[in-house]
């Protein structure tokens, strides 16, 4: 006969305040775990002195093995009667490995604290009756909304089919990108830039059109000493495959992915000298002229990437906007002003698109930031 179900536990203050450490641990490895999200775990134990953590981990880079099991193991015989902190439901499916959840009932924790649900159908609810019909006591939602913002990318997959699109613009005092015909120009101070390099870091992808792409010449890496291994994949929109193979991405290609999407009949030509130089080429959808964006992030899910960073010029942010697909805005601001000659940014702090509400503000030197996620 199983155990009795525990009744319904309600969260503590203690409870957030260790979940709240286990969403920060999870964003560690942003970026990192493939298709699966970046979870958390800690557990922790109370023997009449104070609660103390006996294990902690993250889900290891390529995704696999997952944090609750990491975290056991940790632990040892001293999870027995413990708490378990988790970010994310824990997995209900059989693999090669058995599900998380069993394994939390194997190591005998007393009780589990999960942030968010797993939209996931082999998982959804599932982890948590695995849990209640093992006598575990059960608490849900716990700093959810933190919990599912540090892994919004992989719940927008599971749900959406497509990645979180997260739109990044710095604009000047007086609403500007850049200057025509100048590419590339200062807007914001190093302070604003490194947070933008360890924003970079956390993507699965980065995005840019083909005008942006070739004006500033960029190379949409990770420039922060010692995350330099964690760039993004980086994705240009250029059809016609124009892209100058003695660009900056191009000649980096061999070492950090470069994907181009292109028309099928684009020049082969041009197909094989980028080719030469690894780059690497998604079949675009063209449509009134430019690639067709819901169906490229549906290629881009089915790929595994879960979040992308869109950074490239005024244009390609207005594709995005109109057709329903950014999730969250990065916006960034300069004291300088660019003046006449200045091209429009689409929209300026006091003026964002509809449907978008501030999540957060931080102030990086003489810059402003900003973040506004989709209402609802």
């Amino acid at each position: 006969m199983p155990p009795a179900r525990p009744p319904k536990a309600e969260a503590t203050d203690e409870d957030r305040r260790f979940m709240a450490a286990a969403v920060r641990l999870s964003r560690r490895h942003l970026g990192l775990t493939a298709t699966n999200p970046s979870v958390a775990t800690l557990i922790v134990r109370d023997d009449g002195e104070g609660p103390y953590i006996v294990g902690s981990a993250v889900t290891s880079v390529g995704g696999r093995p997952h944090a609750e099991p990491l975290a056991l193991a940790e632990a040892g015989e001293l999870a027995r009667g413990a708490t378990a902190y988790v970010t994310l439901e824990p997995c209900a499916h059989h693999g090669r490995t058995p599900p998380c959840a069993e394994a939390l009932v194997t190591a005998g924790v007393a009780r589990v604290v999960c942030g968010t649900s797993d939209p996931d159908p082999r998982v959804a609810g599932k982890g948590y009756a695995i849990l209640r019909e093992a006598g575990i006591a059960v608490v849900e939602g716990v700093l959810a909304d933190e919990a599912a913002d540090a892994m919004a990318g992989y719940l927008t997959r599971s749900v959406k089919k497509r990645p979180e699109v997260t739109l990044k613009l710095a604009v000047s005092a007086d609403g500007m990108i850049g200057r025509k015909g100048e590419g590339q120009v200062p807007i914001t101070g190093e302070i604003a830039r490194s947070r933008v390099h360890l924003m970079r870091a956390e993507t699965d992808a980065i995005l840019v059109g083909r005008r942006t792409a070739i004006a500033d010449d960029p190379e949409l890496t990770c420039r922060l000493p010692g995350l330099e291994s964690r760039s993004p994949a980086r994705i240009v929109l250029d059809r016609n495959l124009t892209l100058p193979v003695s660009s900056r991405l191009v000649r980096s290609a061999r070492r950090v992915p470069l994907y181009l999407a292109a028309d099928a009949a684009a020049e082969p030509a041009r197909r094989e000298a980028l080719a030469g130089s690894d780059v690497r080429f998604l079949a675009a959808e063209i449509v009134n002229g430019g690639v067709a964006l819901p169906e490229l992030l549906e290629d881009l899910a089915k790929m595994g990437f879960s979040t992308l960073m869109v950074e490239g010029g005024a244009l390609t942010a207005r594709s995005f906007l109109e057709e329903g697909l950014v999730d969250r805005i990065a916006l960034f601001t300069g004291p300088r002003r660019i003046g006449p000659d200045g091209i429009a940014a689409p929209f300026d702090a006091e003026h964002v698109p509809a449907g978008f509400v501030l999540r957060r503000q931080a102030r990086y030197g003489e810059d402003t930031y900003h973040e506004f996620a989709r209402a609802g």
